[in-house]
């Protein structure tokens, strides 16, 4: 029998719920379906770099490409790094039914089987996607890595691409890791690049860890929708070519900020701040034998866990998601030139912004045309009160899409867990609240409340729990503490 289960109907619900626009209104389509595409317009005066041999690499079904890398060996070793990032700007001004809409809902919301663009899908996935053998105009961000993993300059400009080859993370992965095949478009010489990348990120990755930055390797959950129309709750693999992908949008992101930062301009920064309960994650780390400082100190914790991930592995995912949840969320912030940063507690940096993905955030959008200011000489575009209240909203906006997304995950995870109710599962707690204690389960990675037995359970604590009930009209899934053992 075909499960009654409808996600679509689901990811609408949560979309309206947490007060998204799931439709593009008229006037937007209207004003979409005038725009030129890119590729017809004059080369104008930017850089021409469409014959280097750019790459994109991202999920398997992603159509919103924003980003494509190319490196090249200097002579004294160093590589330096070029990351064209789609000029979304070029073709949605400033201010137009298009841009207000991408204010509104501020980022795409994905839920596994349906996604809610940011940008209408003519845009995000045809004119401002930097898709396989197209001419796209782009911003370019370049930084030359030393061999000890430094940055050790940085530049930023306008220029027009083409993307040579679209990859993906499983098959680039696989392929680094010397177990699979590329597809044909990635040609002996982009494979050359994907090895100068790779090389190039794991020092980038390196470098940062010795500064601080740290090594989480959280479980990540998606929702699927089987050829039989049941839906299931699925691991996301990370890959070498995803953590390569990481590597070089933190160092762009970086050195965009600091580029912004040197020509005065203001920024919306991206900040994690010191952690709250950093008491929390001291006791963590003194139940399995190690001993942090008192006051947060991002370089002792990721000495931790690198010994952890090094001492246990396959329960090391758990320590990191533990370790993300009471770090607590980014948020977006207004940064003036000359004032103190807040920093990302997690990267060790204290320049960061969103730049990188201006088809999914609309604070990226913003970033471009901060950037293309300073380039052409002119006044910043928004005010100061324009870019708090846009970074206040950015914050509030992505934390409803992450809500959406967890509600229709809940949703479907609860209609695949009906048939298991009494069934024990091994679980981890990833939060206590006044609301109620909350896990998720080790196999499959499902979500629920502890209803019984959650006294003297925090966040980290390994646990039983015994499935009691589910809901999938509410995404309930409820569990019972089991006792321990001995």
């Amino acid at each position: 029998m075909a499960n009654s289960f409808d996600i679509h109907a689901a990811a609408r619900r949560a979309m309206i719920t947490n007060g998204f626009q799931p439709d593009v209104p008229p006037e937007v389509l209207a004003e979409v379906s005038k725009a030129a595409d890119p590729s017809t317009l004059p080369l104008g005066n930017v850089r021409d770099l469409r014959a280097l041999p750019w790459s994109s690499i991202d999920n398997d079904s992603s159509m919103d490409l924003d980003q494509l890398e190319v490196a090249v060996r200097l002579p004294n070793g160093d590589v330096r790094v070029s990351v064209a990032i789609a000029d979304v700007d070029a073709t949605v001004s400033m201010g137009s039914a298009t841009d207000r809409f991408a204010a509104a809902n501020s980022c795409s919301v994905y839920t596994g089987i349906v996604t809610y663009p940011m940008l209408p899908d003519r845009l995000s996935t045809q004119l401002t996607s930097l898709n396989q053998d197209v001419d796209r105009p782009s911003i370019i961000i370049e930084f030359v890595v030393a061999t000890d993993g430094t940055v050790r300059s940085h530049d930023v400009y306008l220029s027009r691409v083409e993307n040579r080859a679209k990859l993906a993370y499983g098959s680039v992965g696989a392929w680094l890791d010397g177990r699979g095949q590329l597809p044909a478009a990635a040609t002996s010489t982009v494979q050359e690049q994907l090895r100068l990348q790779d090389a190039a990120a794991q020092s980038l990755r390196a470098n940062r860890g010795r500064r601080g930055a740290l090594s989480l390797e959280t479980i990540e959950a998606q929702t699927v929708l089987r050829a039989d129309k049941t839906v299931s709750v699925e691991l996301v693999e990370k890959t070498r070519a995803s953590h390569l992908i990481e590597d070089f949008m933190i160092a762009a992101n970086v050195a965009m900020a600091e580029f912004l930062d040197e020509h005065k301009s203001p920024t919306i920064r991206r900040v994690v701040r010191t952690p709250e309960r950093w008491d929390r994650i001291v006791a963590l780390a003194a139940a399995l034998g190690e001993k942090l400082p008192a006051v947060p100190d991002s370089a002792a914790l990721e000495a931790f866990l690198t010994k952890r991930q090094s001492a246990d592995p396959d329960h090391y995912p758990d320590l990191s998601l533990s370790v993300v949840k009471l770090i607590g969320p980014g948020v977006y912030e207004l940064h003036e030139p000359g004032t103190p940063d807040t920093g990302h507690f997690g990267l060790a940096t204290h320049d960061y912004t969103h730049a990188t993905a201006p088809n999914r955030r609309f604070a990226d959008l913003v970033t471009q045309r901060l950037l293309k200011a300073v380039l052409a000489g002119k006044p910043c575009p928004y005010s100061t009160d324009d870019l708090t209240k846009i970074a206040a909203h950015c914050t509030e906006r992505e934390d409803a899409a992450r809500k959406v997304e967890r509600q229709v995950r809940k949703e479907a995870a609860a209609e695949s867990f009906a048939s298991r109710v009494g069934e024990s599962f091994d679980a981890i707690v990833t939060g206590v609240s006044p609301k109620g204690t909350y896990v998720r389960v080790v196999t499959p990675p499902v979500e629920g409340r502890v209803m019984r037995g959650e006294q003297g359970l925090d966040v980290g604590d390994r646990t039983r729990v015994k499935l009691l009930s589910t809901d999938p009209s509410r995404g309930f899934i409820d569990f019972g503490a089991e006792p321990k053992q001995g």
